[in-house]
């Protein structure tokens, strides 16, 4: 039999909380990013008005249920690359797509402002493969390595479109994040470890290899069309020190940062570290910066708390698709945290990631809002039965 309960005891109110939570210091973080005097413009009412939009989106989101997002899933899919395609097939004279930074990523709007497609297309492209995987598994109810080969091939076909796309523009930073969700796709779609083991050692060989030849054999890498910027990305991330007159200068001043923040921090507005773009992929040199070691630890124990919860729903969903979304939202929040606390630390390359929920920027924040609707959606819409069990379902 199954339980309704009402509207109120069925949304997310922890989920909402840690949102909240998110805000705040959204808001506290970029206050004080403002005041080393590099801006002109105060960006705290645009960040505040991003937030209103994205709860717009997460109520409008969280109102379909998960069988309307199963159906729609291709024409989801399809927009997204719709939108991607347009950015490269439309001239770069245009002012709708004019290219920043030498990479045609932003729809230009008038009255609206800059609107990064790969943001939302994240999302999309979790919907296109919850429901490859889904239907794959309804099809062939019986696994063998037959049909473990032929989804592992609709995965990597439904992930090389946009892929792609976002590496013409080129992005490397939102294509090291598609790879994220699909890895962990894969997992969690249950293809047996004969084939998929293999393919994580041989990919791990290979990035190895590369990061080698990268070291060793730049001139034979030049020869497949690998430029010198490649190169110092690398070196100015292993010896920052060494190239502080140029590429590495952005990651000494975000350690220099954080490191003076020590224990306690500076306090709200203590800043005295310039950190180029600190509002947004370095937000987290201002956290480590004004509020120290402690700071910066209860902020990714939040984002520990969001990404424990988020996975808690996860295993208490019954319907597949549900399970899928919900897994790839969880691998794209972590890989974006991971990556942009990684990057101000040294641990990893600095790659353009912003800091999900926290940095400025609104194609970023509301695409995240999309995704975080998804799971409010899942939870919301998701039935319980009295007398169920898992081999009930």
């Amino acid at each position: 039999m199954k339980i309704d309960k009402k509207p109120v005891d069925r949304f997310d109110w922890p989920l909402a909380f840690i949102l909240l939570l998110f805000a705040v210091i959204s808001i506290i973080a970029i206050a004080s990013a403002q005041t080393t005097g590099q801006y002109t413009i105060n960006f705290i009412p645009s960040q505040i008005q991003w937030y209103v939009v994205g709860s717009i989106i997460i109520a409008i989101t969280m109102y379909l249920e998960p069988e309307q997002y199963k159906k729609a899933a291709w024409i989801i899919y399809g927009g997204g690359i719709f939108l991607l395609a347009l950015l490269y097939i439309l001239p770069d004279g245009m002012s709708l797509v004019a290219p920043r930074n030498g990479a045609k990523s932003w729809f230009h709007l008038p009255g609206i402002g800059s609107i990064q497609p790969a943001e939302f297309m994240k999302t999309f492209f979790i919907i296109g493969m919850a429901r490859t995987i889904t239907k794959h598994h309804e099809r062939y109810l019986e696994k063998t390595l037959q049909s473990d080969f032929l989804l592992l091939g609709k995965i990597v076909a439904v992930f090389l479109i946009p892929f792609s796309l976002i590496m013409l523009q080129p992005d490397l930073g939102t294509g090291l994040v598609f790879i994220a969700i699909t890895t962990a796709l894969i997992i969690v779609a249950g293809i047996t470890w004969r084939i998929i083991l293999p393919i994580f050692i041989g990919t791990a060989f290979i990035g190895a290899t590369l990061l080698w030849m990268a070291l060793y054999a730049q001139e034979f890498l030049a020869k497949f069309g690998f430029k010198p910027y490649h190169f110092e990305r690398i070196y100015s991330w292993l010896d920052p020190y060494s190239y502080a007159s140029n590429e590495g200068l952005h990651l000494i001043t975000s350690l220099n940062a954080i490191g003076s923040g020590e224990i306690f921090g500076k306090g709200f507005k203590g800043r005295e570290v310039y950190v180029a773009e600190s509002h947004t992929d370095f937000i987290f040199s201002v956290i480590g910066e004004d509020w120290g070691f402690i700071g910066a630890s209860l902020v990714i124990c939040l984002y520990f708390f969001l990404i424990y919860h988020m996975t808690k729903i996860t295993l208490e969903l019954k319907d597949p698709f549900s399970t899928y979304i919900c897994a790839g939202i969880i691998a794209m929040i972590t890989f974006h945290v991971f990556e942009n606390i990684g990057m101000t630390t040294q641990l990893l390359p600095i790659t353009g990631i912003p800091l999900p929920f926290i940095s400025y920027g609104g194609s970023s924040l509301m695409g995240n809002m999309l995704a975080i609707g998804l799971v409010f959606s899942m939870k919301f819409h998701h039935r319980t039965y009295m007398f169920s069990s898992d081999d009930d379902e």
